[in-house]
């Protein structure tokens, strides 16, 4: 398998940056196991070349068992079990980590306190940053010592050596369709040298392939949906799982006329929380009315008074928005001035590019300003539809990452 994956890795050498670097053949590799066919691939390319090859398994989540059908098995039992057929079928041994309270406090917690403020938290890309490549991080460095192991993960990304100045940038993946560098966007720039991106070299279908020639138990699983606590959540829905940690919060839901600024009710909501902007909204309206006749959407989430505001159209004007303020912007590279240097250029050259979701098509940024290391202004060249405060922004140069934060504002 690994002569089969290194060959593919050589035919799509990225222009400007160094062939993918790996471990010496008795390095330390360790493998994060999540169960599904990626990562189980991941572990089968370096357990067929390399001897020191040891599986890891996260549990970060439990408590939503008392939610969900008490007969059904846990997610996180029918993942370890899944993660020790793969590592007997590939011969490598495997140990299993709680970061349970890790999770909590630095995941879960701002969540919850996100969704409080009316914001669109991304859970996913905190666990990257303080669970997967941190809490994780911390803990093979007391096993192995720091800098004497490598990790790698099956999520479809790229870590590649720059040829000008060798710093390890992160990249999209080859595969677009299932690209995962969004998410990974706040991971710590000094330890990315010591990551693997094995499936980031390829695509979906050949991952599938090669699980099927190697014979591993989870060839034919389907891709994980979500996080582990909302599937394992009652009804399986993300708001209903939400209702149990956040308070009813009662407002009104109203339209404010756009020549006077009038406001009128037309309904309650149980919390700012459970709606997002863009969002469909299910509600009852005048239909004979043409002026009220139609689908509504939501536009804003006033925080102060409480209301949820909602216009007619999923193309009203008042979904799109030209400029954002980003909270907490971390640059995603070692050489801070550089990188704010080739940030203002990109944006005056027409090549930086932004998302504020993963695998949405690059947005062209027309102009940035970086008042200090937190703080960040952006100007679109064109309106984007639902952006909202609390999601993440990742700056692009090309494929490469240069840094990211947290959505505050949008005009």
């Amino acid at each position: 398998m690994f002569s089969q994956w290194s060959k593919l890795v050589a035919s799509r050498r990225l222009p400007g940056y160094r062939p993918q670097v790996l471990p010496e053949k008795f390095d330390n590799v360790i493998v994060a196991m999540s169960s599904g066919v990626d990562s189980s691939v991941a572990a089968a390319i370096f357990a067929d070349q390399y001897p020191n090859v040891r599986g890891i398994y996260m549990q970060n989540w439990s408590k939503s068992q008392s939610l969900s059908d008490p007969s059904k098995e846990p997610c996180y039992e029918r993942d370890w079990k899944d993660v020790l057929k793969t590592a007997e079928h590939l011969g490598i041994p495997v140990d299993k980590v709680n970061f349970e309270k890790d999770y909590w406090i630095d995941v879960f917690e701002p969540m919850l306190e996100s969704y409080n403020r009316g914001w669109t938290p991304n859970p996913d890309v905190l666990c990257n940053k303080f669970v997967k490549f941190g809490k994780l991080r911390h803990h093979l460095n007391a096993k192995y010592g720091k800098g004497n192991y490598w990790l790698v993960t099956g999520h479809y990304a790229r870590a590649l050596d720059y040829e000008w100045d060798n710093e390890t940038h992160l990249l999209r993946s080859y595969y677009l369709q299932k690209d995962q560098s969004y998410y990974l966007s706040l991971i710590p720039p000094l330890f990315l040298p010591r990551v693997l991106f094995p499936i980031g070299h390829l695509t979906k279908p050949e991952v599938r392939q090669l699980a099927k020639e190697f014979g591993l138990p989870s060839a034919t699983k389907p891709d994980s949906q979500g996080i582990c606590f909302v599937n394992n959540s009652q009804h399986g829905k993300f708001k209903n799982f939400l209702q149990h940690y956040l308070p009813d919060s009662k407002g009104h839901i109203v339209t404010i006329d756009e020549t006077t600024g009038n406001k009128q009710t037309w309904g309650q909501h149980n919390g700012l929380w459970s709606y997002t902007s863009g969002q469909k909204i299910g509600l009852s309206m005048p239909q004979g009315d043409p002026k009220y006749a139609g689908t509504w959407y939501v536009s804003d989430k006033l925080q102060d008074t409480n209301e949820l505001v909602i216009v007619k159209g999923s193309n009203h004007p008042a979904l799109y928005k030209k400029s954002l303020d980003v909270q907490n912007f971390t640059i995603q590279g070692i050489k801070q001035a550089t990188i704010r240097s080739e940030i203002a250029i990109a944006a005056m050259n027409g090549t930086l590019t932004m998302q504020y979701r993963s695998l949405q098509e690059p947005i062209s940024v027309l102009a940035t300003e970086l008042p200090d290391n937190k703080l960040l202004h952006v100007e679109l060249v064109e309106k984007q539809r639902a952006m909202a405060p609390g999601q993440n922004c990742c700056l692009y140069v090309g494929d490469r990452i240069v840094g990211s934060g947290t959505i505050a504002k949008v005009d």
